[in-house]
């Protein structure tokens, strides 16, 4: 044999080897994505299995979460690596971070995104999506999302001569039961009649009695506050009585952390807090409790409040594709179910409530549906641009009337300038 022949025998032999890399899988297309882990409940383990579940029905599609602290923390963490040039592909952050996300040509629309139909984007309730739109397009998909609810102890209430399965309806009721459940030995407070946090977000909290006052906080687009209309200082004096007047409530700064744990120790019968707490109530709580809407003052009426999904610029075409695929996967009425059962969230679409797995939770414990039935109800979460420095602003001057420093009109002027001030330039 030639050598010309045995030289062309030797390369037709070794030519699968050498086309190989040729013909090899594509790498799988890796999504990092940031998640907020202050929340309670076991949220670390359900997001574990979500991901990899979503990796099983798409193997070359990897999902990789980071949970990255608190709300606060995440959104900085997240913004701090995206300024260095490594932001994630997406991210659970507050709804309310809409405005600041944008302002930093941080995000891309849902609308833009291949696989994100108008029918998808359009199935969440209208409550939630009100936090999730502006100018037009979708930046946000609700999926941690809740709203206050009032929890009260009903053994408490027997031992005061309450009807044990009947919350407060109104803002004069909820003083009246507070002043019978509250409870002095020695001239100590043994037990409040009502617990309503003011650290961590006490803006938020607030926004649910001027919410009930009948007036919005802000205006559509982010650029206006009304901290200074007569009701929504009518509002905080409400809240200021309870403590300083009526002696019912805790003074001063009441912590947002221990306030179920308050709960549970019978340190006080009734409390607002979110919906998110519904599971860790309902396997923490050593009593019989009860979930209820807010009550009404001229209205009845709470802010939205919790996480929306949001797409990184800095994602890929592909990655894109895969983080809309993603969402959708996460959003499906079953998989929304189970993360409402699951974690006391409310479950983001009205699909969700008609899985048989929903109604059947609902059936059994039907308190899971209070924060759903209160959506109707429910407005957008104070959002505007530079919305931390414009919260901040409210959040100090509410502390500052809650301790007393300061009565409910000028606290609320004053912070009607400071965030006046701030949101100068967009307007």
């Amino acid at each position: 044999m030639s050598l010309t022949r045995r030289t062309a025998l030797a390369t037709l032999a070794s030519a699968p080897f050498l086309a190989a890399p040729a013909v090899q899988a594509q790498a799988p297309v890796e999504i990092t994505f940031n998640y907020p882990v202050a929340v309670g409940g076991p949220i670390t383990k359900l997001i574990d299995g979500y991901a990899e579940a979503f990796s099983r029905e798409n193997p070359g599609i990897r999902i990789k979460p980071v949970y990255a602290g608190s709300y606060q923390d995440t959104l900085t963490k997240t913004l701090t690596s995206m300024r260095g040039g490594d932001a994630p592909q997406m991210a659970c952050l507050l709804a309310v971070d809409i405005f600041t996300l944008i302002d930093e040509e941080a995000i891309v629309a849902w609308d833009d995104l291949p696989g994100s139909d108008a029918p998808w984007l359009d199935s969440f309730y209208p409550s939630f999506l009100e936090n999730s739109r502006t100018a037009g397009k979708t930046w946000g998909i609700p999926f941690q999302r809740s709203t206050i609810v009032q929890f009260w102890n009903k053994e408490a209430f027997s031992a005061a001569g309450l009807d044990a399965d009947k919350a407060p309806q109104d803002w004069a009721e909820q003083l009246a039961f507070a002043q019978k459940l509250t409870k002095r030995e020695g001239g100590q407070v043994t037990q409040w009649g009502l617990q309503i946090p003011s650290s961590g977000f006490p803006y938020w909290l607030f926004q649910a009695l001027t919410t009930q006052n009948d007036v919005r906080l802000m205006n559509a687009e982010g650029t206006r506050v009304a901290y200074s209309d007569p009701k929504v200082a009518e509002a905080l004096q409400y809240w200021m009585d309870l403590s300083q007047k009526h002696m019912v409530h805790p003074p001063g700064i009441v912590e947002w952390g221990t306030t179920p744990r308050d709960f549970f120790e019978r340190k006080t019968a009734i409390m607002w807090t979110t919906t998110g707490n519904l599971t860790n109530v309902r396997r923490n709580a050593p009593f019989p409790f009860g979930v209820a809407k807010l009550p009404a003052g001229r209205r009845r009426g709470s802010p939205t409040g919790g996480g929306n999904l949001y797409v990184f610029k800095s994602a890929s075409p592909a990655q894109r594709e895969a983080a809309a695929k993603f969402a959708r996967f996460l959003t499906t009425p079953d998989r929304a179910a189970n993360w409402g059962i699951e974690t006391g969230y409310v479950a983001v679409t009205p699909a969700a409530w008609e899985t048989s797995a929903m109604r059947a939770y609902v059936a059994d414990f039907p308190a899971a549906a209070e924060a759903r039935d209160q959506l109707p109800d429910a407005v957008a979460e104070l959002s505007t641009h530079e919305n931390q420095r414009v919260t901040k602003a409210l959040n100090d001057q509410l502390q500052a009337a809650l301790t007393g420093r300061k009565a409910a009109v000028p606290a609320m002027a004053d912070a009607q300038a400071e965030a006046t001030r701030i949101l100068r330039p967009y307007n």
